[in-house]
């Protein structure tokens, strides 16, 4: 199993999905992949969030495919159980921090404040997603986070978009960046993978 560290290296972006049908799942995955991004995070927000976990984790191997919106140690079962090869959680408490203890899978619980980045390095974590990014200071704040703790490295997510995604990446305490904009609903109604792949292409090239 990879631990955070290695699995947010792998793509300076990781789509963060919302799906609401399995069925398109699959070919969706193959897309973002062929376009260079080898991370998906599918948010557990709609009834298909599992299901969709398992059809990536079972059809599209060569992707790491990872839960978001993990809010409960009954959202982290369900979704080890599915598959997922990594959990992002949108904040850090105690109830989590003992789950995450039990289970092989890593957790990247969300952060935005000094505070709650100490209660994680108490946890034995050093990877975090700064959540909700721009409504928190967006990359002005994560900058400031490098003197304190310089050690720690993060994923900004929430409000990160191909305009500002930049800011973020150029930063050192910043591993890779969260984004929604990777697979818009009209692309996925419509089944136009090709423009997936190419939004999926212009993501990967933020990090060269």
């Amino acid at each position: 199993m990879k631990s955070v560290a290695d699995i947010l290296k792998l793509s300076p972006v990781i789509p963060v999905l919302t799906i609401e049908s399995a069925d398109a799942v699959v070919p969706l995955a193959r897309a973002l992949l062929n376009g260079g991004l080898r991370v998906l995070e599918v948010t557990l927000r709609t009834e298909a969030a599992i299901a969709s976990i398992s059809a990536i984790a079972r059809a599209v191997p060569e992707a790491v495919v990872g839960a978001g919106t993990v809010l409960n140690g009954d959202d982290y079962k369900r979704a080890c159980d599915a598959g997922a090869r990594f959990i992002v959680s949108p904040g850090l408490t105690d109830a989590m921090r003992e789950v995450a203890k039990k289970h092989t899978v890593p957790l990247l619980p969300g952060v935005v404040t000094a505070s709650e980045i100490m209660r994680g390095l108490d946890a034995g974590l050093t990877h975090f997603k700064f959540f909700p990014a721009e409504s928190s200071g967006g990359a002005a704040a994560v900058k400031a986070f490098a003197g304190p703790f310089a050690h720690v490295r993060f994923c900004p997510t929430g409000g990160v978009t191909p305009d500002n995604a930049r800011d973020y990446l150029a930063l050192k305490n910043v591993v890779c960046v969260g984004g929604t904009w990777l697979a818009p609903k009209h692309l996925i109604d419509k089944q136009d993978w090709a423009a997936i792949t190419e939004l999926a292409s212009a993501a990967a090239a933020l990090g060269k």
